[in-house]
C-alpha cells in the first residue's frame, strides 16, 4: 500500500528566509563568541563617517541575544508572517521589514546611548499589520484601535516606568510603522 504524504509548499518565502537566515546569524554569534553579534548585528551610534553605521541600521533585525530572545521573536513572525505575505504580497512585506529596521534603527541611534539587536520592532510591526487587514473604505475596526492601544500603549507606560534592557523604543517604532502601512496598504487597495 502506497501512502500518499502531504507535499510540503513554500508558502511564505520573506517569512521563511528572515527566520532562516536570523538562526544563521545566531549560530554564527555562538560560534565567534558574540563578536560577529556585536560587529554587524548590534545598531548603536559610532559616526556617520563609518559605513558599518548604515549597515547595522538594518542588520540589527537579524541578531539576536540568545536562542531564547530568537524564539520569542520568531515565534510570533512565523505565526504572522504567513498571513501578512498572503494579504501584502512577498515583496511588499519584505519592503516593509526593511523600512521598519531602517527607522526603527534610525530612532535608536538618534535618541539612545544603547545598542539594539533584534526583530522585535519586526513583531510589531506584523501584529499592527495583522490588525489592519479588515482596514477598508475609511473604516477602523475597533479591534485594531483595541491592539493599537494595548500594544504601544503598554511599550509607552513601560518605557516611562522600567529600566530594562527591552528596547521599548524599537517596539513603538515598529508599531507606528505598522499603523503607516497597514492604513498606507488599504488605501492603495481601495
Amino acid at each position: 500500500m502506497k501512502l500518499n504524504l502531504p507535499k510540503i509548499e513554500m508558502n511564505a518565502p520573506v517569512t521563511v528566509g528572515f527566520t532562516v537566515l536570523s538562526l544563521i546569524v545566531l549560530v554564527f554569534g555562538y560560534a565567534t563568541l558574540g563578536t560577529s553579534t556585536q560587529s554587524i548585528f548590534v545598531c548603536y551610534h559610532t559616526s556617520w563617517t563609518d559605513p558599518m553605521q548604515y549597515v547595522r541600521l538594518i542588520t540589527h533585525i537579524f541578531g539576536h541575544k540568545d536562542i531564547t530572545h530568537f524564539v520569542n521573536n520568531f515565534t510570533l513572525i512565523i505565526l504572522l508572517g504567513p498571513i501578512l505575505e498572503e494579504k501584502y504580497g512577498s515583496k511588499e512585506l519584505a519592503l516593509m521589514i526593511l523600512c521598519t529596521a531602517f527607522f526603527s534603527g534610525l530612532v535608536n541611534v538618534l535618541f539612545t546611548s544603547t545598542g539594539v539587536l533584534g526583530a522585535s520592532g519586526i513583531v510589531f510591526l506584523f501584529i499592527i499589520l495583522c490588525s489592519c487587514t479588515s482596514v477598508s473604505s475609511g473604516k477602523i475596526p475597533l479591534t485594531m484601535l483595541l491592539v493599537v492601544l494595548i500594544y504601544i500603549g503598554q511599550e509607552v507606560l513601560t518605557g516611562l516606568t522600567v529600566e530594562d534592557n527591552v528596547s521599548q523604543l524599537g517596539h513603538i517604532t515598529g508599531g507606528v510603522c505598522g499603523i503607516v502601512f497597514g492604513l498606507l496598504q488599504s488605501r492603495s487597495k481601495a
